[in-house]
């Protein structure tokens, strides 16, 4: 027997094990699963299928004498049962009219990213007591709106980029003392007939090609155009909203104080985690990465369950929670589907 090809009966008792012991962080015990769940067969026999799940490297017995604990490789079986099965995606013991009214309640904070982001992840946190993070919309896939510049000191401008989804980031920039701020004006004029509705991925190619194209530009003001909107478009990823610290350190797996320190110490090297979710922001729908599988090390006794939101079809964020190993993985991934929803659904109106 090998782990791709489980009887049915195996997978059952897997499952069973694992959902056991999610819900209490004890080894679970053969007789205790033929107790909980009907599968017609006695203790012994659902006792030998664990033993050979342990051998598969599903299970593991802290104590010879123990019941089982599922391993970083049968959570992960777990999982991808849930997710094949959609049992994640349709969970009856949240209230779905909540998510209704929850995307309006963002809808009024639409204006204000950094308050919205926040009531994200404390919504996340308190729903789940786990950690809720939330990478918003990133510059580079956000569509140009309008551009503004004003004359600074020197030969410096204030550039005020917006975007349609109601980013607003500020940027001193050099420009050249020979520029007025009738030029400037000029200037953003251009910009904004020029690149208005495009991706600042877009716009970025835009430039390259028409800098490489371009050996003389045929307008001085043109090429101090284009070179102001190259600075102005150099934003660095540096926004990262997290809540939920302090709940998910009161749950029973993290006794032993090595391990709060763990999360401690990745959430405070915050670019760690903000790598991985700018990685994880390019997937399709729910990711979960399990124990051993983050490539972040502090995270590697923890589950990150992530969920990119979108505008349209082009994706532009993502939300995730980071728990224990024993997460409800079938809450986790509601929640965190249906909040992405919720931002996707507010984005795109």
């Amino acid at each position: 027997m090998n782990r791709k090809t489980l009887d049915l009966r195996t997978k059952q008792i897997l499952f069973a094990v694992v959902q056991s012991y999610i819900g209490n962080p004890e080894p679970v015990g053969s007789r205790f699963v033929s107790r909980k769940y009907e599968f017609g067969c006695s203790p012994a026999t659902i006792r030998n299928v664990m033993a050979d799940l342990e051998e598969l490297g599903l299970l593991a017995q802290p104590h010879t004498s123990a019941g089982r604990i599922p391993t970083d490789k049968g959570y992960r079986m777990y999982v991808d049962m849930l997710q094949s099965e959609e049992a994640a995606h349709n969970n009856p013991d949240f209230d779905k009219d909540f998510f209704s009214s929850y995307t309006s309640k963002l809808e009024t904070m639409k204006n204000d990213l950094s308050g919205m982001f926040s009531e994200v992840t404390n919504t996340l946190s308190s729903m789940s007591s786990y950690i809720g993070l939330a990478l918003p919309p990133k510059p580079d896939r956000t569509t140009f709106n309008r551009i503004d510049l004003i004359k600074y000191r020197g030969d410096h401008i204030v550039a005020i980029l917006v975007t349609d989804e109601g980013v607003i980031k500020n940027r001193i920039i050099g420009a050249g003392s020979n520029l007025e701020q009738k030029d400037l004006n000029r200037i953003a004029d251009y910009l904004n007939t020029e690149y208005g509705g495009y991706t600042i991925d877009e716009i970025r190619d835009i430039l390259i090609y028409r800098i490489k194209k371009e050996k003389v530009l045929w307008d001085n003001l043109i090429s101090s155009a284009i070179k102001i909107c190259e600075q102005a478009l150099s934003f660095s990823d540096e926004d990262l909203f997290v809540s939920g610290f302090y709940d998910v350190v009161n749950l029973p797996d993290f006794s032993d104080i090595s391990r709060i320190k763990d999360i401690a110490r990745a959430i405070k090297e915050k670019h760690l985690i903000l790598k991985l979710m700018n990685e994880l922001s390019n997937t399709e729908g729910v990711q979960v990465m399990i124990g051993s599988e983050n490539p972040i090390e502090e995270l590697r006794n923890l589950s990150i369950v992530t969920s990119t939101y979108k505008e349209g079809d082009r994706k532009i964020g993502v939300v995730a929670l980071i728990g224990p190993t024993r997460m409800n993985y079938t809450g986790a991934i509601y929640m965190v589907e249906n909040i992405a929803r919720c931002i996707s659904m507010t984005f795109g109106r």
